[in-house]
């Protein structure tokens, strides 16, 4: 049995957790909309990873929507004592699979207790405010008003604790002088790097980087020297993708995602791969323009 511990630990505000997480986006529909076409098989996946040692599972309500919350709650509820899930606010799904802003006071209450609600649970352990001034990446818009709204839940008592999705380091310092941020959760991975001085910034401060589609997402890793190490390492390319950001940088929390409990045993298998530097510095340069 794979040892995830091998990936270590990081804090997640007053949480620590495994570095080598589950994200939970590929458990609904094709497009993340609408319902899987094998439940049984997602909540399956689900139970596998927990039982592997998975502490940390991101989620969002607008997945789906709705459908990979509630297939959380299948599978987990009552969820096992230190097992920390991490959900998003600030988007919606229109009819037609869209992705939509969702930024105004009533939306991200709603986002909220829908998020309570369909989890099944009296407090969110983290909530992700999921930035959409650009759908494609982070850019820089106000974010004093919506964190605001989720500040005062959380002193209400619905939220622990609060981190950003898709931002900018200025509005990680905006959102600071609000409340504590305890994860940014952007895109990176081997060939999308735009966030490597970001992420050494986040480290000295303590705070979690999670990156979203650490595989690539909806167009996979290719890369012949991705390909080239990972057959002298005896590894897939993926497992190497993901060895190569526990590496990258201690601050680094994993969330690959997959409805599949073969590719779930391949994805926490990379806890144990040890990259040698010379591997490390063929990786390095896959993402260097």
């Amino acid at each position: 049995m794979t040892d995830i511990a091998q990936a270590g630990t990081f804090p997640l505000g007053d949480r620590t957790v495994t570095r080598l997480g589950y994200g939970a986006m590929q458990l609904a529909g094709p497009g993340v909309f609408g319902p899987p076409k094998d439940r049984d098989a997602a909540i399956a996946v689900l139970r596998a990873a927990v039982a592997a040692g998975v502490d940390h599972i991101d989620t969002s309500d607008f997945y789906g929507p709705h459908v990979t919350n509630q297939i959380i709650r299948e599978a987990l509820h009552p969820y096992p004592d230190g097992l920390v899930i991490v959900t998003k606010v600030g988007a919606k799904r229109g009819a037609d699979a869209s992705w939509n802003p969702a930024f105004s006071a009533a939306e991200l209450t709603q986002a909220v207790h829908d998020n309570l609600r369909n989890l099944g649970v009296d407090a969110l352990d983290v909530v992700n405010l999921r930035l959409m001034f650009d759908v494609h990446g982070p850019a820089e818009g106000p974010i004093e008003a919506p964190l605001t709204v989720l500040a005062d839940l959380q002193r209400q008592g619905l939220i622990r604790r609060i981190g950003l999705s898709n931002a900018t380091p200025r509005q990680v310092a905006e959102g600071r002088r609000i409340t504590e941020i305890v994860c940014v959760q952007n895109q990176y991975n081997l060939a999308h790097r735009d966030d490597d001085a970001f992420i050494d910034e986040l480290a000295a401060a303590g705070t979690a980087y999670v990156p979203f589609f650490p595989l690539g997402g909806f167009s996979p890793l290719q890369s012949d020297s991705l390909s080239a190490v990972a057959a002298g390492l005896g590894a897939t390319p993926m497992q190497v993708a993901l060895a190569w950001l526990l590496r990258r940088s201690p601050n680094i929390l994993l969330i690959p995602g997959t409805s599949s409990l073969g590719h779930l045993r391949e994805n926490l298998a990379a806890a144990e791969l040890r990259l040698p530097d010379d591997a490390m510095a063929a990786l390095d340069r896959i993402g260097v323009v």
